[in-house]
């Protein structure tokens, strides 16, 4: 299924009469007010600069740094914890044994172990570490892949921001649009891209209505058109409506549209080396969405918050993860789209050093990683250091309004870029400086 709107957003937004037709279903067939959209995202245009985009994969619930990319094989078992290390490709860095295949790949990406997250509470930590800026209650602040959409708009008729799985907290409305408005929203893909049966609801007619009957579902908005025409004052923005409910028929008509979502089409072989499992496949689909045009893709895996038996949930966890980010980054690299590809891997915060008495790691507000490749990003890189015990940053400290910084420089947004909210507030983009051994 695919889900135009989260269903928590930032915003309260009058609704119009035209809003209601396409709500109640003038566009059952085509999705729930996609020309809006559409319309939106055309009026920004292109912005200038590189022409990169993005994946971003987020691990909902706050991935333990001591157990991944900043394992400490010399602090006290309860710190060390069960997991043995793995030496990387760069002499003197370890991983844990878990991620073999990152280890052999850490050439291709960029580790920063000197990230203080300044955070340690679920639904914060979402909205604070997809956008770069502090938890406001009065504000929402729009997310990466939606002020992507809202400055850089679509390349073709897929949406410039896809959604894969539903795993962000939106209790603070995290991985939304915020200020910028519901039509920069992510397109949310929450069915399994594993299961043979995978399709997107939006984008295939329901059971029952035909292309032939869809036709004439458009026919009769145009008609609705024609009438609030007639009933409303005349406004400059109904000479491109067509236009609009054009691009939206496009979407769920086109060929290019559906082969970019299905996953049947590619080589058995690769779809093994993703691995046969959701997050696998969801690395395998943000591959295509972008190779087929979108700009931003987020890939969300759930799971991550071990208050207890976090090395046996991390045993299961971490060995289909390590399969799936590396034959990402290769698979971009061999198809030469690493390049023009910025690639994350993001989580809530870092965990506690000492391992506590349900053999769990709790929140940990001070220390955590975050990894980068792609986009001219030099490889081989680990940035920063966490003490003996992984409790504190003790050189090249870095925050997520840096990591927010880097992200809009490689894509190419000034971040001296001011928005302005509905209720005409000016806002800055960015707070941050770019980590310069990422810029290259």
């Amino acid at each position: 299924m695919l889900r135009l709107f989260p269903a928590r957003t930032g915003d309260c937004q009058r609704s119009t009469r035209r809003t209601f037709l396409l709500e109640i279903g003038s566009l059952a067939g085509l999705g729930v007010t996609l020309p809006g959209l559409l319309r939106a995202q055309s009026a920004r245009g292109a912005s200038s600069g590189r022409d990169v985009s993005c994946i971003l994969i987020w691990t909902l619930g706050g991935t333990s740094h001591h157990d991944t990319l900043d394992p400490k094989p010399e602090a006290s078992p309860d710190v060390r914890g069960e997991f043995g290390v793995v030496q990387t490709k760069v002499p003197g860095v370890v991983f844990s044994e878990h991620l073999p295949r990152m280890a052999e790949h850490l050439p291709l990406f960029a580790v920063l172990r000197g990230l203080n997250p300044k955070n340690g509470s679920h639904g914060v930590a979402d909205a604070y570490m997809m956008s770069g800026h502090r938890f406001n209650p009065t504000v929402t602040y729009p997310c990466y892949g939606s002020v992507v959409a809202y400055e850089k708009g679509y390349r073709n008729n897929l949406p410039p921001f896809i959604q894969i799985g539903p795993w962000v907290d939106r209790r603070f409305n995290g991985g939304t649009a915020g200020y910028l408005g519901i039509a920069y929203n992510p397109f949310e893909v929450v069915g399994d891209p594993n299961n043979p049966n995978f399709t997107v609801r939006d984008l295939v007619p329901p059971r029952g209505v035909s292309m032939e009957r869809l036709s004439r579902r458009r026919q009769a908005l145009a008609m609705l058109d024609r009438l609030q025409r007639d009933l409303e004052k005349p406004s400059p923005e109904f000479r491109v409506l067509d236009e609009y409910h054009q691009r939206a028929f496009a979407m769920v008509t086109s060929p290019s549209t559906k082969k970019a979502f299905d996953l049947s089409a590619e080589d058995p072989r690769v779809r093994d080396r993703y691995g046969r499992n959701r997050f696998g496949q969801s690395c395998l689909l943000a591959r295509r969405l972008i190779e087929a045009g979108v700009r931003f893709v987020t890939v969300t895996s759930p799971g991550w918050d071990t208050h207890t038996n976090n090395f046996r949930a991390l045993k299961s966890k971490l060995p289909p993860f390590d399969q799936a980010f590396t034959a990402l980054l290769t698979d971009l690299h061999s198809r030469g789209l690493l390049e023009t590809t910025l690639v994350l891997w993001l989580t809530d915060f870092g965990r506690t050093p000492k391992i506590n008495s349900a053999a769990g790691r709790d929140h940990w507000s001070t220390a955590a990683f975050a990894v980068f490749a792609g986009a001219g990003v030099p490889g081989g890189q680990v940035i920063g250091k966490t003490d003996a015990e992984g409790a504190r940053v003790v050189e090249d400290e870095y925050h997520p309004e840096d990591i927010a910084a880097t992200v809009y420089s490689k894509l190419g947004i000034p971040l001296d870029t001011i928005h302005m909210t509905p209720d005409g507030r000016p806002m800055k983009l960015c707070e941050g400086s770019p980590i310069p051994p990422l810029m290259g």
